[in-house]
């Protein structure tokens, strides 16, 4: 008997994001698993869709035909509780929570408090709750109502990865992976390393740079005010295979993110061998070790500048934050290995 799921996600399934990419890779593995996965496109707008972008996504929702389960990706999920109550009276619902909607950095109290409400309004109506993190999991059940026994954390998988080469001209290179939004704090990190002049490093930022066109510019003018402009390279979006590239020819990860709820490119620095410097927002400290990294609070453009002058300076240090980090990506788990506790969930729920 083929299992079946449906999976429903808002925009493009090709967008390059960590939340997109483990979306796509967990279709995969379902796929691989022997599943019949039905992908549902719930339109545009999310997570604040306008009036006709809500109904066209209830209207998709309420068209998917069968009564096998339906995964529901908590980017429209979390503002569709109306369609969250009409798919579970016909259905098992499992939701998909990447990280809690209202956690997004540069919402105003009134409206992160809305989403909150909605959010836990269409928790309410799952069968099953999905998360990426452990510490994601706690903030639903503290924050949001729902029952640890129907929550299921499948972490990100990570693929295993060759070894970094080593730069040897002296100069130290950063690497920076996200989309330029408020919440990874490019902001941050620009101000810590104008701190930093005296030392050689370039900085490399790969990330989308058309989702949030404000804070992109505000990059760039950061960069230009600061002159850094001879130092910093934004790439914006780039292939997988750019990425490993620019994995393998970098010595140390830097992200300043104000929050993750599991931070896949963390992960994957680990996976390639590279001390990462980082901060405590979210779900961050239980994806990267104390010995792997030096994790600092958000928004402290002094820690950070602290950290990373430590990293730059001291080649000891960075050898040694590498053996480390090799040995946490040994434990961190495979995307079959996910895809299976996934997999579980979807048939509890069923």
């Amino acid at each position: 008997m083929v299992r079946r799921v449906a999976f429903a996600l808002p925009g493009d399934l090709a967008t390059p994001t960590g939340g997109y990419g483990y979306d796509r890779r967990m279709i995969a593995e379902l796929q691989n698993l022997g599943w019949r996965v039905d992908v549902v496109l719930l339109g545009d707008g999310f997570p604040r869709p306008s009036e006709s972008q809500k109904a066209f996504a209830d209207k998709t929702l309420a068209a998917v035909e069968g009564s096998h389960p339906i995964v529901i990706d908590g980017l429209a999920l979390g503002v569709l509780p109306g369609a969250a109550a009409a798919v579970r009276a016909k259905r098992p619902l499992v939701a998909l929570i990447h990280h809690p909607l209202a956690l997004e950095t540069g919402l105003s109290a009134t409206d992160a408090d809305a989403i909150r409400v909605s959010e836990r309004t269409a928790l309410a109506s799952a069968s099953t709750v999905i998360v990426t993190s452990a510490p994601t999991s706690r903030l639903l059940v503290q924050d949001y109502g729902v029952a640890d026994t129907v929550i299921t954390v499948a972490r990100p998988g990570t693929e295993r990865a060759p070894a970094t080469r080593a730069n040897r001209d002296g100069v130290v290179r950063l690497l920076s992976i996200g989309a330029l939004v408020r919440r990874k704090g490019f902001d941050v990190l620009i101000a810590a390393l104008a701190m930093l002049t005296d030392l050689p490093w370039r900085l490399t930022i790969a990330g989308d740079r058309t989702r949030n066109p404000e804070v992109a510019a505000r990059v760039n003018a950061d960069i230009a005010r600061l002159k850094l402009g001879d130092r910093v390279h934004v790439l914006g979006t780039v292939s997988d295979g750019r990425i490993n590239t620019l994995y393998g020819e970098s010595d140390v990860f830097v992200l300043a993110s104000r929050f993750e709820g599991y931070g896949m490119a963390y992960a994957e620095a680990l996976a390639h061998g590279l001390p990462v410097i980082g901060t405590t927002g979210g779900a961050t400290p239980e994806t990267v070790p104390r010995d792997a990294g030096i994790l600092v609070a958000p928004d402290d453009v002094t820690a950070l500048a602290g950290a990373l002058r430590l990293v730059i300076s001291s080649k000891a240090e960075r050898e040694r934050m590498a053996s480390a980090a090799w040995t946490a990506a040994a434990a961190l788990p495979t995307w079959q290995e996910s895809a299976r506790l996934f997999a579980a969930a979807i048939e509890a729920a069923a």
